[in-house]
């Protein structure tokens, strides 16, 4: 038979109804003769009473849990004294019930995945995904996909796909490599990201684009990264950098509005790159807290603590009591983040004991001062190279806002820029420039002329991250439209002209048949719905994620393919040591 409706979309107007349910078992109880089963679809679940005397009662017998059945029976309001005020105020008395397949006893509670090992999830994520909080995840990822879907239609963006098969080229991360079977020797590369494509799709006149781009990296895993994931890809022509963030902007409060019933206050807040880094050691900042670094860099200039005296900066960071065993972990911290140590005092009136404090008794007022550190607080330093002691600092505080749960009394949600980005960074182990976003970012108009200069590492780039929670949920930039400067970039990084025609001879051509000023924007769509949703993970909003190891648990990829195939596209396997 077909089912009357989803169990959550039964409601009182049903009442007294004939209904018929299809879903799974949740659980049976035996109660005085009743059977009681617990129906569950991925709506929600339904108390089914089965009588002794009912005609189902045979067929109900057999039920266990997730077996899947069919019900027929009448819906009613259970007994007032125990009614919830919710979709638990009613229940079917069964008149018919079908076992439509048994099921074997699955290898752990449902009820109680999240305690289970990860791994055993991810082996037989089919049954995770029956969970509730798994398929209200994935719910809200889909009804994200259609605000996004609502809104870029509505403001003149078209959807367009480019090419999962591509050529390498390099993106910052290695590439996924398929082997030609009909170009032996040749390789196809899996995108990184859909970047020189959404940039030609400008050059051919689309516009405005967009792509929910499937994209692969062969890096390093982690929480919020998988090798194969989800980018909201977007390019806009003939803009500048104030008109990609406004509609950014409102797409965001857009999304947040149609799923969570959240208004997201506009506009976002900027800081540049060395605000963000300066402030709070990070360039994606978590500012659901304050907790902002203090430059003390004067007040130990010269002074008696040697180790500060003579450093390039002095920062501090205000903290609450902390035990020593604390103190141990923010240590381990700031030195796993590249610092020296973690200097530290604790407040004693108007003055300061332990750490460093026979080094600061002429400048403890001055300390108090500017910190605010209030009484049997502590304050945490680190020294050295600007960027080494701010990102050191910044990861401290970070484990402080963990250890305190500073963030709880901030917002919900607190989405901001980073703007400015250095064009270029010196990479020390290569001796060498690199870029800092991509090669085909656009320098700030003002820093053009630095290119090729001993100056060339002050230009900023016309970057820009979309900052959530102290997660970076999009990147973007205005791009180089014009040839001339596309070469001073390849150049300033060290490619010559014979490397970047042979890299990327196909984009350069493009770029002189007549190139609109354009720039674009790709949101990390899994992270996004990762930070939404409350996960700790982007492998609980993902249908069929890999483990930390990169490896598919449940379809056990990867695997070994057979001699033959490797053959016929002529490759041979070395198994290095």
């Amino acid at each position: 038979m077909k089912r009357t409706a989803l169990i959550g979309h039964l409601d009182s107007a049903h009442a007294g109804q004939t209904v018929t349910l299809q879903g799974w078992v949740n659980r049976r109880r035996d109660l005085g003769g009743l059977i009681f089963l617990e129906l569950r679809d991925r709506s929600g679940l339904m108390q089914v009473q089965v009588e002794p005397d009912s005609p189902a009662f045979a067929e109900a017998d057999q039920l266990r849990a997730e077996y899947v059945a069919e019900i027929e029976g009448t819906f009613q309001l259970r007994p007032e004294a125990q009614r919830k005020g919710d979709a638990g105020d009613f229940e079917v008395i069964a008149q018919r019930v079908k076992v439509l397949n048994a099921a074997k006893t699955p290898p752990f509670e449902l009820s109680k995945g999240e305690n289970v090992a990860e791994d055993i999830r991810l082996k037989y994520r089919y049954l995770d995904l029956r969970r509730g909080e798994m398929q209200r995840t994935l719910m809200l990822r889909s009804k994200a996909v259609a605000a996004v879907t609502e809104f870029l239609d509505t403001e003149g963006f078209l959807q367009v796909e480019t090419p999962m098969l591509t050529r390498s080229t390099p993106e910052g991360a290695r590439d996924f490599l398929v082997p030609s079977r009909q170009s032996p020797g040749e390789f196809y590369a899996l995108p990184q990201s859909p970047q020189l494509f959404k940039q030609l799709l400008m050059i051919a006149g689309l516009d405005r684009y967009y792509q929910l781009a499937r994209c692969f990296r062969d890096e390093d895993l982690r929480a919020d990264r998988q090798p194969d994931f989800t980018q909201l890809d977007m390019e806009l022509s003939f803009v500048e950098q104030d008109d990609v963030l406004e509609v950014q902007e409102r797409l965001l409060a857009h999304v947040f509005q149609r799923v969570l019933g959240v208004e997201l206050p506009l506009p976002f807040p900027r800081l540049s790159y060395r605000q963000a880094m300066d402030g709070y050691g990070s360039d994606k900042p978590d500012l659901r807290f304050d907790s902002r670094f203090v430059d003390v860099t004067d007040l130990f200039r010269d002074g008696e603590f040697k180790a500060f005296a003579g450093a390039e900066v002095v920062k501090v960071l205000s903290a609450p009591e902390l035990t020593r065993k604390q103190q141990g972990e923010l240590e381990r911290v700031a030195k796993q983040n590249g610092a020296g140590g973690l200097a530290w005092l604790k407040r004693d009136g108007d003055g300061f004991t332990g750490g460093i404090s026979k080094f600061v008794g002429g400048i403890a007022a001055q300390l108090i001062e500017r910190t605010g550190v209030e009484q049997g607080g502590t304050l945490l330093f680190t020294a050295g190279e600007w960027k080494r002691a701010v990102t050191a600092l910044g990861a401290v505080r970070l484990a402080l806002r963990d250890l305190f749960d500073l963030a709880k009394d901030g917002p919900r949600f607190h989405v901001s820029w980073v703007l400015d980005f250095p064009q270029l960074e010196f990479d020390e182990d290569a001796q060498a420039w690199t870029y800092m976003h991509h090669p085909f970012t656009a320098p700030h108009p003002d820093d053009v002329s630095l290119f090729g200069t001993q100056r060339q590492g002050e230009m900023r780039a016309q970057a820009y991250d979309l900052v959530l929670n102290g997660y970076e949920i999009g990147g973007g930039s205005i791009r180089i439209h014009q040839p001339e400067v596309q070469a001073q970039m390849f150049a300033a990084i060290g490619l010559s002209d014979e490397e970047a025609r042979a890299k990327f001879g196909f984009f350069l051509d493009a770029l002189e048949y007549g190139t609109p000023p354009h720039g674009g924007i790709a949101w990390g769509f899994d992270r996004l719905v990762m930070v939404m949703s409350g996960a700790a993970s982007i492998r609980e909003v993902i249908a069929f994620p890999k483990n930390n190891r990169g490896a598919d648990l449940m379809a056990l990829a990867p695997s070994p393919v057979e001699a033959g195939q490797l053959a016929e596209v002529g490759v041979q396997v070395y198994r290095g040591q």
